[in-house]
């Protein structure tokens, strides 16, 4: 059996798909020791507050640690200094003023974590402690922007220099006709990973070139065929992606169990799915619609006991056309 569609409705916008910045998601990528100040001086119990004072006035930090055997006991304040100094006590120990057992975050957390501490407490400043609870650092607001704005600074030089090599692939190879083919095999039930390739295939599709809309709308279409491959297939599939400089062709096959009625599973709303699916949130029905939505044709061919083939194509437009010639390419050196 087998069923074709033509797209003949409006292509999702950028507007309409849900991102989140490159600066959030190197908060979830990024350990905190990777941005942390390093090399922190600490009180001891036994320094004077009058000390602490002249070490705040001739360093111009406005928070330090308190340590005993390198473990973090407290941290002290401009707050804890201007208590100190009302009450005329200068020659108290740091004990007397500290904050004990104050907020920490691990050096081994990932940014994200500081980052919810912060929010949490109001707090300037973390202590960063090791896994043995000895201090390792601090972190503030400021260091987390700088280590981010220096790590995106390193990653786009990274990326720009990537896209430019990916832009020239069709240019530097003389053939009749050029093609770069990418291939992935998705595992039934792998709800882990599912999204992996479509991801990959988007960063692919930009380095080579094109514009944010054609990536996107080929990444939502390899998704929908992804996640129905992880949900319906008895033992997963195969996403073969044909990349040439005029058109993207996408073909997805598996092995089974087969559609008994193509022209019924075209249909929005309409669902083989499990229960135990449905309650991961997946199976609404609504996976070949959005395909249909997102490629300028598709073609469902299924036996029953046999297996599926999805085939979809992208054409692309002068002003989308992959490689050194496509706009796109030249914006993004």
């Amino acid at each position: 059996m087998n069923a074709t569609s033509n797209r003949s409705t409006v292509v999702l916008t950028d507007q309409q798909a849900e991102s989140i910045t490159r600066s959030e998601e190197l908060a979830y990528e990024l350990r905190i020791s990777e941005v942390m100040t390093r090399n922190v001086r600490a009180a001891s119990p036994e320094m004077q507050m009058k000390d602490v004072v002249e070490i705040f006035r001739k360093t111009g930090i406005s928070g330090m640690p308190v340590t005993e055997n390198d473990h973090l006991i407290g941290i002290i304040s401009m707050e804890d200094i201007f208590h100190c100094l009302m009450e005329g006590d200068l020659n108290a120990y740091t004990t007397q003023y500290m904050t004990p057992n104050p907020y920490t975050v691990k050096d081994v957390d990932l940014v994200v974590e500081a980052l919810k501490v912060f929010v949490a407490t109001g707090v300037g400043r973390l202590p960063v402690v090791d896994t043995e609870g000895k201090l390792s650092g601090i972190i503030t607001k400021g260091d987390i922007t700088r280590g981010l704005l220096k790590v995106l600074q390193s990653k786009t030089q990274e990326e720009e220099m990537r896209r430019y090599r990916a832009s020239h692939l069709f240019e530097d190879i003389e053939s009749d006709r050029t093609s770069l083919i990418l291939r992935y095999t998705i595992k039934q039930h792998d709800f882990v990973h599912g999204g992996a390739a479509s991801s990959n295939i988007k960063r692919a599709l930009l380095r080579l070139g094109a514009s944010p809309q054609i990536a996107r709308r080929c990444s939502i279409a390899i998704y929908e065929a992804e996640i129905n491959l992880i949900i319906h297939t008895n033992n997963g599939g195969i996403i073969r992606v044909e990349i040439e400089p005029h058109q993207i062709t996408i073909d997805v096959t598996d092995d089974g169990p087969g559609i008994a009625d193509v022209e019924q599973a075209m249909k929005p709303g309409y669902s083989t799915a499990s229960e135990e699916i449905r309650e991961l949130g997946f199976g609404a029905g609504m996976g070949l619609a959005n395909i249909a939505r997102c490629v300028d044709s598709m073609k469902l061919e299924s036996v029953l006991g046999k297996g599926t083939r999805l085939r979809m194509k992208i054409n692309l437009e002068s002003k989308d056309t992959l490689g050194e010639s496509n706009p796109n390419s030249m914006e993004k050196r």
